[in-house]
């Protein structure tokens, strides 16, 4: 009901809109991990702008395999810049290259990866053909998957919330808050203060109209843009 107020009143945000914002609280996080101080206030509010991005590509994720009219394309494309974005992620990270005379470091990857796990992981929830056990066992198994990814099991979890609630989004909002919630309660390691920035994603996401916005053309700019923006930051941090 949420939406279709939206589609027709023309109120809210467009996807390109929040994609957009996404984008933007990127690159904030990014530089911040790259040259402020996390444990300065400065670097916690960075960083806390920086935890839209993530639930925001989780939810038009869901919203991209719903909307797409082939659903294999979509998780090539992803499989595809996965790859792409491993090389200057880790580069970002380390100032290195994830390669050696041994071959290639598989792991860290980048958050597209773990983004095409979640997509996997979507198909599993929604194929009709897998008994319960089946089903219970690949995702499992898929979360184990996305570990080597930044955001790793938390951000299938996310998008399977996302997912199987679609349609309603006060339960969408509901689980992705109890998702974060006892995450950050049993991963005490990676708690701090900017962490709770995850939560002020919900205002936003409740803004969307259910629009795309933007040209047919934008979804190439958000693929193209975090391989290129993480590459760009490595060089301005590490030189070349």
């Amino acid at each position: 009901m949420d939406l279709l107020l939206g589609r027709q009143y023309g109120r809210g945000m467009s996807a390109y809109t929040l994609k957009t914002i996404a984008i933007i609280a990127m690159v904030v996080d990014h530089v911040a991990w790259a040259f402020v101080p996390t444990e300065s206030v400065l670097g916690q509010i960075m960083h806390a702008i920086g935890r839209l991005t993530a639930p925001i590509m989780m939810y038009f994720l869901v919203e991209g395999y719903h909307h797409t009219k082939n659903v294999k394309k979509y998780a090539l494309r992803l499989g595809v810049f996965a790859l792409i974005s491993h090389f200057p992620y880790n580069f970002f990270r380390s100032g290195r290259w994830p390669v050696s005379a041994s071959g290639i470091q598989l792991s860290p990857t980048s958050v597209i990866y773990t983004l095409f796990v979640a997509l996997i992981s979507l198909i599993c929830l929604n194929n009709d053909r897998l008994g319960p056990i089946a089903k219970a066992s690949l995702l499992f198994s898929l979360c184990l998957a996305a570990m080597p990814g930044d955001g790793g099991y938390f951000l299938v979890l996310c998008v399977l919330a996302f997912g199987a609630y679609r349609g309603d989004f006060k339960r969408q909002a509901s689980t992705y808050a109890a998702i974060v919630f006892f995450t950050l309660l049993f991963s005490r390691g990676i708690f701090a203060p900017y962490q709770l920035g995850m939560f002020l994603v919900i205002p936003l996401l409740r803004q969307y109209n259910g629009t795309l916005g933007g040209s047919k053309h934008s979804k190439w700019f958000f693929y193209v843009f975090y391989p290129l923006h993480l590459l760009v930051i490595g060089l301005l941090k590490y030189g070349v």
